[in-house]
């Protein structure tokens, strides 16, 4: 018998230019392009902007989640991804959906932890 692996979950912290980190609705646009183009589906979502220009975003997914939290002032974010193993193996989608971002963002990782679940 088989030990069953729910899923890959990817949590990192990465720097970024201010202006990249203030723009939620291209974030948003970006997100959806990515969830549609690794074949993943989304359930619900919320983003919400601060005063400072800072903005949140949790998109819940079949598959389980992603979630971004931007912090201008500090030219840094941090974010998650967890994609569940229900229907097929995800963690290539979960690690590519990650370098995207940070691709998206002009990041530079500093810090990353794969947890498999």
């Amino acid at each position: 018998m088989s030990v069953y692996s729910p899923g890959l979950h990817v949590l990192a912290t990465f720097a970024a230019p201010a202006g990249a980190l203030t723009n939620a609705a291209a974030c948003q646009r970006f997100f959806d392009e990515q969830i549609a183009a690794l074949g993943l589906t989304k359930v619900g979502e919320v983003y919400h902007t601060f005063p400072n220009g800072s903005f949140t975003a949790v998109i819940g997914l079949t598959e389980s989640h992603l979630s971004i939290h931007t912090w201008p002032e500090h030219g840094q974010a941090t974010f998650d991804v967890f994609l569940s193993n229900y229907r097929r193996d995800n963690a290539d989608r979960a690690r590519e959906l990650y370098a995207a971002t940070l691709d998206f963002f002009g990041g530079v990782e500093q810090s990353k932890t794969e947890v498999r679940r």
